[in-house]
């Protein structure tokens, strides 16, 4: 059976990157466009959703036409710095973009409240699913999302090791996924790179991004870990080629599932350093056109987020 291919978009303000004192919502507009050509191929985005996306009206309108018309899901995406309660974790939150998991836990569980409740209130539909900001996941993190119903997550990379990316400049830096699986397993709340020995009902499901191994093993700068060492399934504008290789290796070999992410913003011409022009952006469609027809045509089923996890529950119940 082909793999499962699932779209996940960090629905989250301009130009992040840049560190903004204020986050604009420009790119909003440009999301009916990005669904309607994933409908085409039969793929259903989860949009997990951040602090100001949940409070634009665009983001808002288009999104409760995606639930009403059952063609995607709504999901959770918590940037620490700017989801209140905002009480300050550094000199600088803005200006460093602490990780949620650095915060106190009291800190850290209220605004996961917070945002989830705007969510809930605004769709009126439950969360399932969930990445973490700046893919720092948590083990307390993982508990909260298990008491609230959560059933899936998505912030592991594997084979990417996040610690010398800062959050609180004086933090260990982010987490280290080398050593997690490339499938599909259930959370050990201990040890979040490893599977769960014996999960329980309500473990949560990790469903990885789907990141391999390139043919540039011995590449060692930064610039090339990420260009060279490793092949995402994410656009950057040069790897076309290298994404529809994805698809085809794990048909080939069987895979369960194959994870696409991209943000909002780089949906927008200027919305993202790597997608600055319309020209950029047009060429982003073009890949992303390919890769998704690629897709349909090698048998892959599109499923949100919720959709996989429940089926990977099904067929491989956790023990009680």
């Amino acid at each position: 059976m082909a793999p499962a291919f699932i779209i996940t978009i960090d629905t989250e303000g301009d130009q992040i990157w840049s560190r903004p004192r204020k986050a604009t919502t420009r790119n909003a507009a440009w999301l009916p466009a990005f669904q309607e050509l994933a409908q085409r191929h039969g793929l259903r985005p989860t949009w997990l959703v951040n602090w100001e996306m949940a409070h634009d009206p665009v983001c808002v309108e288009f999104l409760r036409d995606v639930l009403a018309r059952d063609a995607g899901e709504v999901g959770l995406h918590l940037h620490a710095w700017d989801t209140p309660p905002l009480e300050p974790l550094t000199d600088d939150d803005a200006q460093h973009h602490p990780f949620l998991g650095e915060y106190p836990e009291k800190l850290m569980r209220e605004k996961l409240e917070r945002l989830a409740g705007v969510l809930e209130d605004t769709f009126q539909h439950p969360l399932r699913s969930h990445r973490a900001g700046r893919w720092a996941l948590d083990t307390r993190m993982i508990r909260w999302l298990r008491e609230q119903g959560f059933t899936v997550d998505c912030s592991v990379c594997p084979g990417i090791d996040w610690r010398t990316t800062k959050g609180n400049p004086q933090g260990a830096g982010g987490p280290d996924y080398r050593r997690a699986p490339r499938e599909p397993y259930f959370l050990d709340e201990q040890d979040f790179t490893r599977p769960a020995t014996q999960p329980a009902p309500d473990a949560l499901l990790e469903v990885p991004l789907t990141i391999r191994a390139s043919r540039w093993p011995w590449a060692r700068t930064i610039f090339e870990s990420y260009s060279k060492r490793h092949s995402w399934l994410r656009p950057n504008g040069r790897n076309g080629v290298a994404m529809r290789e994805c698809v085809n290796e794990a048909v080939a070999v069987g895979r369960a599932h194959l994870l696409f992410m991209l943000h909002s913003s780089e949906l927008m011409p200027g919305g993202s350093p790597t997608f600055p022009t319309a020209e950029s952006v047009a060429r982003l469609n073009e890949d992303l056109a390919a890769l998704f027809a690629l897709a349909q045509a090698r048998g892959c089923q599109g499923r949100t987020l919720g959709e996989f996890a429940a089926e990977w529950k099904a067929s491989v119940a956790p023990l009680v």
